[in-house]
């Protein structure tokens, strides 16, 4: 299906303006934090001499692909085979039920990894977000998260939130923002599209 409709000027100039304000965000702290380690040499022996470039020694890009592949890359590979051996056996053994067997191995997963606390935590963003598109204002459901992701990256509200995690261990952070951003962003164009498309409504 199509889009029937051109969007209205003036939502069109809102969703530039927050992307812009958003990618200008991101490149100024990207930015900083490359001037900053520009010719550092603490951990100058983890980066390769090979990825010197552009007359720089040391890159924040390089000591991120040091730790990828360091630090987590067997994490990575276990995740992604679990995975990709679930859905197949999801596959194999119910379809019909796979939507529900991925809502219960996700759960399952979160639940194990960063606690009961934070996979309430990110249930109560996902029922704000949900509750937000059912009322068919697509402003409301794109403010509502934008605010649930701002939430994430200001104090108080990112200590608050952070303390729903269950221990402490390497990949906490990455674990914490990365999936609580990816389920809001999910969760939103969720919200959006029931909101473009209100007789597929789920309830």
């Amino acid at each position: 299906m199509g889009i029937k409709t051109a969007l209205p000027a003036a939502e069109l100039g809102l969703y530039s303006l927050v992307l812009s304000g958003a990618l200008a965000y991101a490149g100024r702290g990207l930015l900083e934090a490359s001037q900053d380690g520009a010719h550092r040499k603490a951990f100058r022996e983890s980066v390769r001499p090979g990825w010197e470039y552009i007359g720089r020694k040391m890159d924040v890009a390089d000591f991120e692909w040091v730790m990828w592949f360091t630090s987590f890359r067997n994490v990575i590979i276990f995740a992604l085979s679990g995975h990709v051996l679930f859905a197949k056996l999801c596959t194999m053994v119910a379809p019909q039920l796979r939507s529900w067997m991925y809502a219960v191995y996700g759960a399952l997963a979160v639940m194990g990894t960063m606690g009961p606390w934070y996979l309430l935590l990110l249930l109560g963003h996902c029922v704000g977000l949900y509750v937000a598109s059912l009322l068919g204002q697509p402003w409301l459901c794109l403010g509502l998260g934008l605010a649930s992701l701002a939430s994430f990256k200001m104090d108080p509200l990112i200590s608050w939130q952070s303390g729903f995690v269950t221990g402490t261990f390497d990949l906490q952070e990455v674990l914490f923002h990365g999936g609580s951003s990816f389920t809001v962003l999910r969760c939103t164009s969720f919200a959006l599209e029931s909101c473009a498309h209100p007789d597929r409504r789920y309830s």
